[in-house]
């Protein structure tokens, strides 16, 4: 059996702070270390909003899942940098729409691929598999047998990439990984982002980026333009780039919520 330190052999660095299980730590979770913790404490007496603004970038991607296969009828999906499972998980909104859904994980921490083949199992009809691979390496995620046995290319595919480009320093590197998994993906696939910003509320975030920094952890904030940046090329769905709780809500998320509290862009958009 696993040890909750490790997985498969392979060091998880459990001394430095990493953005999945920081992101578990402040969602309420506990899959995370001391490094984590103390990262998600530091976080939030500086920017007490983060959980808030966690809380609803969370409902963001339950909110995607169910439209793209509720009202755009796709059956496959691929999440990049999927994080620690925290219920409804993506897999689980798709199947209750369409048990046959197919839904492939990936994520480059062992311990997120270790909870997630241990807890994140779907229906009997649908598929659910795993791939260990980092989102910097796209190629290794589409070329995976895990991804090529689950997926069929030759049908549209939803792609999430639910707050993870942050983690990318350089804006080129980031398009460059995003462009290089649609352009494989049919015509007929949606791309679904949120991605970090500071404009709403600059001096606090400044303080958290530098505050992942010195714990080692990447958080990378962009403007409006370069977030829409992502999505050339592709036919934007109402209502377009907006913050992740003004995408299309539901009523579910908590009332009330400043524009300041969300430091997070979301859209989706369609493969012509």
């Amino acid at each position: 059996m696993e040890r909750r330190g490790e997985a498969r052999g392979v060091d998880l660095r459990t001394d430095r702070a990493h953005g999945a299980r920081i992101y578990d730590y402040i969602l309420g979770g506990k899959d995370n270390f001391a490094a984590d913790r103390e990262a998600g404490e530091s976080s939030l007496r500086i920017w007490p909003a983060l959980r808030v603004h966690m809380q609803a970038n969370r409902s963001f991607m339950h909110r995607v899942a169910r439209f793209l296969a509720a009202e755009c009828g796709i059956r496959q999906f691929l999440d990049i940098g999927t994080g620690l499972p925290t219920s409804p998980n993506l897999h689980e909104i798709v199947q209750s729409v369409d048990p046959t859904a197919r839904v492939v994980y990936t994520d480059n921490d062992p311990l997120v691929l270790a909870h997630a083949r241990a807890l994140m199992v779907g229906t009997a009809q649908g598929r659910t598999a795993y791939v260990a691979a980092d989102m910097r390496d796209p190629q290794a995620i589409i070329s995976a047998p895990e991804f090529l046995r689950a997926l069929d290319l030759s049908q549209p595919v939803g792609l999430l990439l639910i707050a993870i480009v942050h983690f990318i320093e350089d804006d080129a590197e980031a398009l460059r990984v995003v462009r290089q998994v649609v352009d494989v993906l049919p015509a007929g696939s949606y791309l679904a982002m949120s991605i970090a910003t500071d404009e709403f509320d600059p001096i606090p975030l400044a303080e958290v980026q530098r505050q992942y920094n010195r714990l080692g952890e990447t958080l990378v904030f962009r403007d409006r333009a370069t977030a829409l940046g992502f999505f050339d090329g592709l036919e934007l769905v109402e209502p377009g780039l907006v913050q992740v709780h003004k995408w299309r809500p539901d009523g579910s998320g908590a009332p009330g919520v400043a524009d300041k509290d969300i430091a997070m862009y979301g859209a989706v958009a369609r493969k012509a």
